[in-house]
């Protein structure tokens, strides 16, 4: 079985996020990119079935500029066999990315997609939901467990009220979360060897995909700073002051 997973390049989540000076966006000049998180998490949790034995082979799928070959690259250091990079010099839309996932899907035929359940940059969460509508196939979001079963996989979703455990028909797009597993660090070696495996590039003409953006962005503020605290004399003012001011009971 093939496995595929969605890679994308955001802002390193320890860098704070500043907003340009014309609100049109977030500063990206020399800004430190990673990839997001939650992809992250679904290369370690592909890794992991294919070391069990119950996969052949992870291919990593990257869309954007001529950077997300980096992104790729960190997928192939811990351990994922080989890349596609499809250019894209603008923001892909989630509809749009589902479409060109729809796309390498249909030439790579996989038995399984791993994504993450957002990107920290947009958190849309729509991505891998699309996909799988798109597809047709069976779907798994907010997994914080992943176990093949045969020609099924047992997943584990965070709900609301706890866990829900499902069982889905394969093939099946799943959305992973962050109590999943703890990515793995990529050792030298393996950096060294990421160097060499291939990653094929294609771009969205080809694979007859419109990603005209269909949304604009008109305005981007930073959120309000927030007001010092104060302290009450006694129980009766703080329920006052809860009434009265906060207005919350």
């Amino acid at each position: 079985m093939k496995i595929l997973v969605p890679v994308k390049r955001v802002i390193d989540y320890n860098v704070k996020v500043r907003v340009k000076a014309d609100q049109s966006g977030v500063e990206l000049a020399n800004v430190k990119m990673a990839m997001n998180p939650f992809d992250e998490i679904a290369v370690e949790q592909a890794l992991r079935i294919k070391e069990a034995g119950n996969a052949d082979e992870v291919v990593l799928v990257s869309i954007g500029p001529a950077q997300s070959q980096e992104t790729i690259r960190t997928g192939l250091a811990m351990g994922a066999d080989r890349g596609i990079h499809i250019e894209a010099s603008q923001d892909v839309e989630p509809l749009a990315v589902a479409k060109l996932l729809a796309a390498i899907v249909a030439k790579e035929e996989p038995g399984l997609v791993l994504c993450g359940k957002q990107a920290i940059d947009d958190d849309s969460n729509q991505t891998g939901q699309m996909l799988s509508a798109l597809l047709g196939w069976s779907q798994g979001t907010f997994a914080s467990g992943v176990e093949l079963a045969g020609d099924k996989v047992n997943v584990i979703r965070e709900v609301d009220g706890g866990l829900e455990h499902v069982s889905l028909a394969m093939p099946a797009v799943i959305s992973v979360d962050l109590r999943l597993n703890e990515p793995r660090y990529a050792s030298l070696p393996n950096i060294m060897k990421a160097k060499k495996k291939p990653i094929d590039a294609v771009s969205a003409d080809e694979l007859g995909v419109d990603t005209a953006p269909r949304l604009s962005v008109v305005k981007v503020e930073e959120p309000a700073a927030r007001e010092a605290g104060i302290k009450v004399g006694s129980v009766s003012e703080l329920v006052d002051k809860l009434k009265t001011e906060a207005k919350v009971i």
